[in-house]
Parts: C-alpha cells; structure tokens; sequence
C-alpha cells in the first residue's frame, strides 16, 4: 500500500483558527510561519486539517483506549475521568475553522470535490467530539468575535447534521468537478481519488448509522444498504502515515518513552486475553496466540502472554506479574506508522454486526444469517491481511471458524475490537452494549487497587468539559455539564 507522508512544510501553512467556544483561545500567539486567510489557497489548507483531524482522533485514544482496555498506565493504572482537553482544541481551535475557510474557497471556484472531502472532514470531527462530550457547539463555533459564548447543539442534532453533510458530499463527488482545482499531494489520505472519497464516506455513514440502531432510530437494514456502497479492499482504509521527521505520536508516547525510562502504557489484559487463547481457546494445536498480538506488543520472550488488569496493580488474570507491553516496532508504533481512522475490515464488522441485528440476532442469541458470517470473515481476513500475518492457521480453527449456525455477536465485536486497537470508535462499540460481558467476553470494570480517580464501580461513558471552557463560557457548560458517568444521548 502507498504510504501519503506528512511533511512538516506543509504544515507549517496552518491557518489558525479563533475558536468561538472559548476567548481565552485568542490569547494563543500566531506562529511565526502562519499566513494570512486571504493569501491561501484551499490546496494550502486541506493538508493540515486533514492532519489535524486524524491527531484529535489519537488524543481522543489516549484516554478513551485506557477505558476500552487496551492498554494500563504502567504498572496497570486505570485511567479517572477525562476532559480530553486535546481533541477539543484540535475540533475547536484547529479543524472546524480552517474548514469553513476550505468550504468558502471552493464554492468562491466551485471547487465541488474540495466541499464534499471538507463536508467528510466536518462530519468526522463533529461524531468524535458528539460521541465524547453528547451536547457541542457547532451551529455557533466559528464565529469568532461575533460571538465568544456559543450555544451547545443536542447531540440529536449533531447526528441529523453529520448526515446531511455525508450525504452532500456523496451527491458532490458523484459529480464532474469542472473546476480546475483538483485534490492531489495535499490530500493526505487518498491522494486526490474521489472515488475513495466516496466509498469512505458511504463507510463513515454506515457507522454512524450503527451508533442509532439500539436507539431506534435507524434500523440494521439502513445500515447493511449503506455500507453495500462501502469500502471494497484494505487499499480503502483512511489512514495517514508518518515519516522519520513527523514521527508516529503512539511510538513517540510509547516506544521512545520506555526506552528513555519515562511514563507509558502497558498493554491490558482485556485485549492480551481475547488473542493468548484464554477468552477464546484455540481447538487446534496450531495455535497458542492469536498471530496479530506481536503486531501489537512484546513480552519479552517469555511463553505466556499476560496483559495488565485494569486497576490491578501491575497484576496479570492469573495473580502473577504482567509481561506485555507494546511492541517497539508494531503496526501502530513504529516510527512511520500510520493513524487509522475507519477500515475496510471495519466495514465488514458493521456488515456482519447489522445483519446479524437484522436477522433478529441479541447479545446472547446463537446462529445468524449467510450474509453476517460472510461478512465476519470477511473481516477476520481483511484484518489479518493489514496487519500482514500468516492467518491460515487462525481462519481454519474452531474457535474462528464457528459457521452460521454458531455465530453470536460476541464473534463479531471480539473481532472488530482486536482489528481496532487503539482506535476511539471502540469506546463507543463499549458503550452501545453497555460493557456487557456477553458481547466483549470476559470484560470486567477496573479494580481499584491502581486506580485513578472517583466513581468507583462505575463505567465511564464519556468526557467532562475541558476547564478552560468551564471558565470562558461557564453559564452554557453548566447547562450541558453531567457527570461523566452519564450516558450520551445515543446510549440512554
């Protein structure tokens, strides 16, 4: 696959965006490298919010895959409550802005295909900060000074207005761009292929429209019509890769981090244990690990792999000590390695897990349809493929290979959510079936032993508001402000 390398020049040619959400962002000093609005193309622009979009869905992680139980805090820290400060001022004060700019340059030329990659852009950014904080600001967040205490959209809302917006986008990039002003080397993602454009955007769409399902407001046959338009190859997925000087932020945080004998994560037992066989034992002999896991983390040679408890005090399952870390040159953790947003193996999961809805499947329901487990395989392939393992072994054995009449969809979500690793879109599959062990076998809430922070017993369901915007707009937080224990609106 063709790797689309950032290049540190061309972010340099940011615009900065003047937040409306918070005035204390006008105190933010003007690089010494940022132009002015009107000397900037959109080919200028779209480069560094694409960038900035894919980092807010990494700052998201860093809390968000602590509660999903990927990783511990070393020594097997479980992470308090979060404001997930970063992603607000990468959404708020970085993305949005520059956006609207890149949308009112390209109608200025009628620079069609530019609109709808920003609607895409726009969407994305609007679904990770709705489905962390619920209610956002959106319809009032980039008027600058014309209004510094913006009003908060329902989260009800905000999914009503990402539709729109994938949906014009789709019209759009169905049409002929007569333009002149086409998407190339600025376009980290595809590199100008508006047919990839395309089929991500049916992608994000079918996810998003998963997320309503066990809200009742979209059913799973929306869904499996929408992703029909999907990603058809992992040469689809959206990811932007890093280079040698624009180092991968998970091996910067991670590999060079322990390496150097500075704070990192470690990796936890809930994803070590659904891949070493002790979740799901392996039937065949061939087998003693899911042949993914060294693509994620090391364990220092030893012959069990034993994943940090959440909470536990540096603790294994079994009351000996963890061994698995990440691994230094892993899929995500190399220096060049890419953020992923959303997969064509994604995809096949949203196949398989709406067909099986579909089909009148339940969390604990066994057997399902020829579609939803041709899809899960799909997917289990699709995965092994990126990750480029040998996977022969692991799509014969039983414990994978269970056949229609054996499905049950905690096949499907342990799949997506080993493929997923380190991905934000995993905290919300958690809260959708409300951490239920039936769905994530041998899912289990943090111990206290290590623990960070207040609500003990309880399962963190979103972020609180940064404080910076508690202290600049503080009347229209406090309207919005709930605990973050309390489910968003999707997850009432």
């Amino acid at each position: 696959m063709k790797k689309f390398i950032i290049k540190t020049g061309m972010l340099g040619l940011l615009l900065v965006g003047l937040s409306a959400c918070s005035d204390n962002y006008f105190d933010v000093n003007t690089p010494s490298g940022t132009a002015e609005e009107e000397e900037l193309r959109v080919s200028d622009l779209m480069a560094p919010v694409m960038y900035r979009a894919l980092a807010g869905q990494y700052s998201a992680e860093q809390s968000f895959g602590n509660y999903t139980q990927y990783f511990v805090g070393e020594g097997g820290v479980a992470s308090g409550e979060t404001t997930a400060s970063g992603l607000w001022s990468s959404v708020y004060l970085y993305t949005l802005p520059n956006v609207e700019t890149i949308k009112e340059k390209a109608d200025e030329i009628g620079a069609i295909h530019y609109s709808a990659v920003a609607d895409i852009l726009t969407a994305v950014n609007l679904g990770i900060a709705t489905d962390t904080w619920n209610n956002i600001p959106y319809t009032e967040a980039t008027n600058g000074q014309d209004n510094l205490f913006p009003d908060f959209d329902t989260q009800e809302s905000i999914y009503t207005e990402i539709f729109t917006l994938l949906d014009t986008a789709i019209a759009q990039l169905q049409q002929t761009d007569d333009s002149g002003t086409y998407l190339g080397t600025d376009d980290l993602i595809y590199a100008g292929d508006t047919d990839k454009w395309l089929r991500a955007a049916y992608t994000l769409k079918a996810r998003y429209q998963l997320h309503l399902v066990q809200k009742g407001t979209v059913s799973a046959s929306e869904v499996l019509s929408t992703i029909e338009n999907g990603f058809v190859s992992n040469d689809d997925d959206f990811q932007m890769f890093y280079d040698d000087e624009d180092q991968n932020p998970w091996y910067s945080i991670e590999v060079v981090a322990k390496s150097t004998g500075n704070y990192h994560n470690d990796l936890a037992s809930q994803i070590v244990s659904s891949m070493n066989g002790d979740y799901f034992p392996f039937e065949s002999d061939a087998l003693t690990i899911d042949p993914r896991l060294p693509v994620f983390g090391d364990n220092g040679g030893e012959d069990e792999w034993k994943g940090y408890v959440s909470g536990g005090g540096g603790l294994a399952p079994d009351g000996t000590s963890g061994n698995t870390g990440f691994a230094a040159d892993g899929y995500y953790t190399s220096i060049d390695s890419p953020l992923l947003l959303i997969s064509y193996a994604e995809a096949q999961f949203i196949k398989a897990e709406a067909a099986f809805l579909a089909n009148g499947g339940s969390t604990t329901s066994v057997g399902s349809s020829a579609v939803a487990y041709e899809a899960y395989l799909a997917g289990v392939e699709a995965s092994l493929s990126k990750y480029d393992v040998d996977g022969t072994d692991y799509l014969a054995d039983g414990a994978i290979a269970v056949g229609e009449s054996g499905l049950m969809l905690q096949h499907i979500m342990k799949e997506k959510y080993i493929h997923n690793f380190l991905n934000p879109e995993t905290f919300v599959d958690f809260r959708r079936y409300d951490f239920s062990d039936d769905v994530f076998k041998g899912l289990s809430i943090r111990e206290e032993e290590d623990s960070d922070g207040d609500y003990a017993g309880e399962w963190f369901r979103r972020a609180t508001y940064p404080t910076t915007e508690e202290f600049t707009n503080p009347d229209v937080v406090a309207a919005n402000k709930v605990t973050p224990v309390t489910p968003v609106w999707w997850d009432e």
